[in-house]
C-alpha cells in the first residue's frame, strides 16, 4: 500500500475564513462618505476619538465580508500601493454612470478585459485603487492573463 501523501497545509487551515480588509485613511469621515454614501456599503459600526471618526466597519449590501476604515496613526505616512479593492456589481455601466452623475471620476471607464470580466477603476479619497467589475458566468473561470493586459 502506498504511503499517504502528507498535506503541506496546516490542519487549522481547513477552518480559515476571510473576515475583512483594513483600509488605512488620512480622513476616515471622507473615506466613509466614499464607501457608504457613494458606493452604497452598509455601515456596521464607527468609532470616534476627540470628535473625529477614527474607525468604521462596512459591508456590501450583498455578501458577508467587511472592510474596516482605520485612521492612520498621526505622524505616520499613508501607503496606498500594492492593494486594489474589488467590488462586483451586475449592472456595471449603469452603476458607473450613476456615480459619474454624482461627481465621481474614474481613472478607467468600464472596459472588457482579456480574461472576460468588465472593469472600471477609480481611487478612493486616500488614493487606494478600487475596481468595480462584473464577471458574470466567468467569475470562477481560471484565467491566464498576462500582466501587461491588466
Amino acid at each position: 500500500m502506498p504511503a499517504k501523501k502528507k498535506s503541506k497545509r496546516p490542519d487549522a487551515a481547513s477552518s480559515l475564513d476571510f473576515n475583512h480588509a483594513m483600509v488605512y485613511s488620512k480622513d476616515v469621515a471622507a473615506a466613509l462618505r466614499f464607501y457608504a454614501d457613494r458606493l452604497g456599503l452598509i455601515v456596521l459600526e464607527k468609532s470616534q476619538h476627540q470628535g473625529r471618526i477614527v474607525y468604521a466597519r462596512l459591508k456590501s449590501p450583498k455578501g458577508s465580508n467587511t472592510i474596516a476604515l482605520h485612521q492612520v496613526t498621526p505622524g505616520e505616512e499613508l501607503h496606498t500601493g500594492g492593494i486594489r479593492l474589488y467590488f462586483e456589481v451586475k449592472n456595471l455601466e449603469a452603476f458607473c454612470a450613476e456615480l459619474e452623475s454624482r461627481g465621481m471620476q474614474f481613472s478607467k471607464q468600464p472596459k472588457q478585459m482579456p480574461w472576460g470580466w468588465r472593469h472600471a477603476y477609480l481611487d478612493d479619497p486616500d488614493g487606494h485603487e478600487v475596481s468595480l467589475y462584473w464577471a458574470g458566468s466567468k467569475r470562477r473561470q481560471v484565467t491566464a492573463a498576462r500582466a501587461e493586459q491588466c
